[in-house]
């Protein structure tokens, strides 16, 4: 590193207090899906504590109805939106970066299962506890507290920079689609996911279905007359989780070739009755369900559809009282980036540069935000970020020196990627 690197870097270092304290204010704020309002405020006064002007930026279903990566779902978005800040250009010749964080997180239910309250967080040896601590609300403390240690070192960017903190990362991706859509992109964009500094090549597509039962009500003394909804979900769970073997059978690209697995199935929520001693008469389940790039989101749809037919043709109660499937939420298709694009070459450059090896490459079973910029923006998007543990379960946890390392990291490839004004 030149001594321009070197001081940003000691800016960086500098700010590790406020990095850690942006970090604790974000996951203090409960922002599972519709309640994010309070995060993003907090994100807001944080970004204008440090000079940076933002707007907020909503989710129109009337605006992105027609766009192929829009998610249709159930609930509504009034009064809620994403926050950009756009720090212009100070000189030119440059090339244009985007951060990209998401502010909702997971439910942290059954909050029983955690050693302290969810949302209070909690720093021990090293690490600091809570939900969204690595998923991924440090991780915007450090993407933003890179751009502002370029600035408090006394340099300029020869190209803009981008700050964002959106919604619904965990379910649709219409948050950061939303933004593209507005018209916030750049030549790069990095998104601190918290699975440590690899850079991320490959991601799966994945859905969201619901299907839904209806059996007929009984007594349980006249039991025989009824057919219970929940039962009569087990042979269509038995028949997806068969899918989920075949899909994982297939043909896989290179990059999934050696992962066991890769493809998963997951029932999230079952729901069906209302008294135990009355057949149940409605059943419905939820799932989650990838797939490989290069296969389309409406040729998986149309083999979950094919798949719930067969396995209801051999029941003749099925047959008179078909499920019904309802695809709402992720619809997003995986994808594979080459890790010579010139962005992925300066990240790695910029992590050699603080370790003195080269990044590992990462392969994910599961889907990110780059969806949204990779098929709808015209950058090279990936994913570089924090160490966390336990994502999506109790006892969620981030090491606190690989968010000042992924600060770091982002701070000097500001500085080669975009170019440094004096």
């Amino acid at each position: 590193m030149d001594p321009k690197e070197k001081r940003i870097i000691e800016e960086v270092n500098g700010l590790a207090d406020d990095i850690l304290d942006f970090s604790c204010r974000l996951v203090a704020e409960s922002s599972t899906l519709g309640q994010e309002s309070s995060a993003l405020t907090v994100m807001e006064n944080e970004l204008q504590k440090i000079s940076l002007d933002s707007v907020r930026v909503p989710v129109e279903p009337s605006a992105l109805a027609q766009h192929p990566g829009f998610a249709p779902v159930p609930w509504s978005y009034e009064g809620r939106c994403n926050i950009v800040a756009r720090q212009e250009a100070a000189g030119a010749g440059g090339q244009s970066v985007l951060f990209n964080g998401h502010l909702d997180v997971v439910s942290p239910e059954p909050v029983s299962y955690w050693a302290q309250d969810p949302f209070t967080p909690v720093v021990l040896d090293g690490w600091l506890y809570g939900r969204g601590a690595a998923d991924m609300k440090s991780g915007i403390a450090a993407m933003t507290y890179a751009l502002h240690a370029v600035n408090k070192a006394g340099f300029g960017l020869c190209a803009p920079v981008t700050l964002e903190g959106v919604i619904e990362e965990e379910c649709t991706g219409n948050g950061a689609l939303a933004c593209v859509q507005a018209g916030y992109d750049a030549d790069a964009v990095l998104i601190p996911e918290p699975t440590g500094p690899t850079i991320l090549t490959s991601q799966v597509g994945v859905l969201w279905f619901k299907v839904f039962l209806q059996g007929s009500p009984a007594h349980m003394a006249d039991a025989i007359s009824g057919e219970n909804s929940i039962e009569k979900s087990f042979p269509l769970i038995g028949a997806l989780r068969q899918l989920e073997v075949e899909l994982n059978r297939a043909e896989r690209p290179p990059a999934y070739e050696k992962m066991k697995n890769p493809l998963r199935l997951n029932i999230g929520i079952f729901r069906g009755g209302d008294w135990p001693s009355t057949v149940s008469a409605r059943a419905e389940f939820h799932c989650r369900l990838s797939f490989f790039p290069g296969v389309s989101y409406d040729s998986i749809c149309r083999q979950i559809i094919q798949t719930i037919h067969e396995a209801t043709e051999k029941d003749p109660w099925l047959i008179t009282n078909m499920p019904r499937v309802e695809f709402y939420g992720f619809r997003s298709e995986g994808h594979t980036i080459s890790r010579e694009r010139p962005a992925l070459v300066v990240l790695n450059e910029c992590h050699k540069a603080l370790t003195g090896n080269n990044a590992d490459e990462y392969v994910a079973p599961f889907t990110t935000d780059v969806r949204a910029f990779h098929f709808f923006g015209r950058s090279q998007a990936t994913c570089y970020g924090p160490v966390g543990e336990n994502l999506h379960a109790a006892n969620e946890r981030v090491n606190l020196e690989s968010v000042i390392f992924t600060s770091r990291a982002y701070a000097l490839f500001l500085a080669r990627w975009c170019g440094l004004v004096e």
